[in-house]
């Protein structure tokens, strides 16, 4: 159990937002005669990598969205595209990807339920703040996530401690008052971790846990209220 937390912040896509099935969805019906199982893994994939070098700072949002979407059309057979064609099916992609947007089952419960105790919520993100704070808006949690701190405003991303060092400063609280919640084991929660904050990992998988786990880990968001003493 842990003690003595006077704020939660979360992680969003993957914690709070099924950023997977979003994104899962929209490519399926960007490219409905490819098969989707695989076209969804190649997706993943191409995101993921992109993401990781636009927050190291290798590229532009922009550029990590076409570094996305070029080598798939490339291997879908469908040419090299230049950056306008790019652009134009991004724009499309993204206003799919928006209208499915949804917040995972367990999330809107959990947050009234801290809510109702009198803690202090937010949430930190690695992203655009324009785009994240959308997502909040949507999946129906504004009211209660009021605290948004992102990558692109603050010119840091997890799992830099300064990251959270700076959400937690603009908290006015020790990083020792803070529990961040995050589906990621190194990057949110061992990153919460390193930074003096009780960092908590949502593991949704059925994987077996990892040897030497050193923080806790919860299953589902439900389980969050008990693991926090009153």
């Amino acid at each position: 159990m842990i003690r003595a937390a006077r704020a939660v912040l979360f992680d969003l896509d993957g914690t709070l937002l099924d950023h997977a099935g979003a994104a899962a969805e929209a490519i399926s019906a960007s490219f409905p005669g490819e098969d989707p199982e695989r076209l969804v893994r190649r997706w993943l994939e191409l995101t993921e990598a992109s993401v990781d070098r636009y927050l190291a700072g290798e590229l532009t949002l922009a550029e990590q969205r076409r570094a996305r979407i070029v080598p798939l059309a490339r291997e879908l057979g469908l040419g090299d595209w230049d950056d306008a064609r790019a652009d134009a099916w991004l724009a499309g992609y993204l206003a799919r990807y928006a209208a499915a947007w949804r917040p995972f089952p367990d999330a809107p419960g959990a947050v009234a339920a801290l809510a109702e105790r009198g803690l202090r919520l937010g949430v930190i993100t690695n992203g655009d703040a324009g785009q994240q704070r959308a997502k909040i808006e949507r999946i129906g949690l504004a009211d209660r996530l009021r605290y948004l701190v992102t990558s692109g405003e603050t010119g840091t991303a997890k799992p830099d401690p300064e990251i959270f060092h700076l959400a937690c400063t603009g908290l006015g609280l020790a990083p020792g008052d803070v529990v961040y919640v995050g589906d990621r084991l190194d990057i949110d929660a061992r990153g919460a971790a390193s930074a003096g904050l009780a960092g908590v990992w949502l593991d949704r998988s059925s994987e077996p846990v990892p040897g030497g786990l050193d923080v806790p880990r919860i299953t589902t968001l439900d389980e969050l209220p008990a693991l926090l003493a009153p």
